[in-house]
């Protein structure tokens, strides 16, 4: 496919890769956005579910959910847009993915550096002490107390009207500052704070690339724009870093 003449001309200078990534990639494994489930959680939206509130005030309900979606999530896997990342970690000196996705399907696919800016729905701690949990010790029907102070385990996802995690963000702010060549793949840019990492880059002197099937926020703001699925887009360009990396 043609990608940007700019991006081509960029990519042999090119030493620091930040990459967002959203639902869009996840998408293309299968991943459901469950906004519109069949079934008992049709009646709810994400919103009603994914808060504090909720979880204090129908715990039951709440665990159930997620078990539901990590059951959905259990079953998809990795798709060529992730092994693409895999790729190109190894053909720069340094690459930090960002994403905004909680399935942990980046470090499936074999992504050794990764940035959960909202957690991860494999994973859970306790709400009261924040102690980790093992999720493969928690499958019951509602949610666990902690063996250390009591208190009720949850998901280790970051909930509406949460703050993300501080360390995490920063991280992925620092990446954004530094990199070369950043990629935004498969979101929507409309989600903060992870919607202001593309300007933070740009600002910084970064080429900014969008990849995406659809027209985003972001669109106008881009050095560069992909119109393709994460899996075609990323292949692309990535095989482009293989090109130079051989002439080299």
């Amino acid at each position: 496919m043609n990608l940007p003449e700019g991006l081509v001309r960029a990519i042999p200078h090119v030493r620091s890769v930040c990459v967002l990534t959203g639902a869009g990639i996840s998408a293309e494994s299968g991943v459901p956005t469950f906004r519109g489930d069949d079934g008992l959680w049709k009646k709810f939206r994400p919103e009603e579910l994914a808060n504090v509130d909720a979880f204090l005030s129908n715990p039951s309900v709440v665990w159930e959910w997620y078990a539901y979606r990590r059951r959905l999530i259990s079953e998809v896997h990795p798709n060529d847009g992730h092994r693409a990342l895999v790729r190109l970690e190894s053909l720069v000196d340094d690459l930090l993915v960002v994403t905004q996705n909680v399935d942990g399907l980046h470090q499936e696919a074999g992504s050794t550096k990764v940035v959960e800016i909202h957690g991860n729905i494999r994973r859970n701690h306790c709400h009261a002490c924040k102690r980790e949990m093992d999720v493969d010790l928690l499958q019951q029907a509602g949610p666990p107390s902690c063996p250390q102070c009591g208190g009720m385990v949850r998901p280790s996802v970051v909930w509406f009207g949460e703050m993300l995690p501080m360390a995490a963000f920063g991280t992925a702010e620092l990446a954004a500052r530094r990199c070369d060549l950043f990629l935004s793949v498969g979101t929507s840019g409309v989600v903060y704070p992870a919607a202001s990492l593309p300007f933070t880059a740009k600002n910084s002197g970064a080429y900014l690339l969008e990849i995406d099937p659809e027209e985003t926020q972001l669109t106008r703001y881009a050095d560069g724009v992909v119109r393709a699925s994460a899996s075609v887009g990323l292949t692309a360009v990535v095989a482009v870093f293989e090109q130079q990396k051989v002439r080299s």
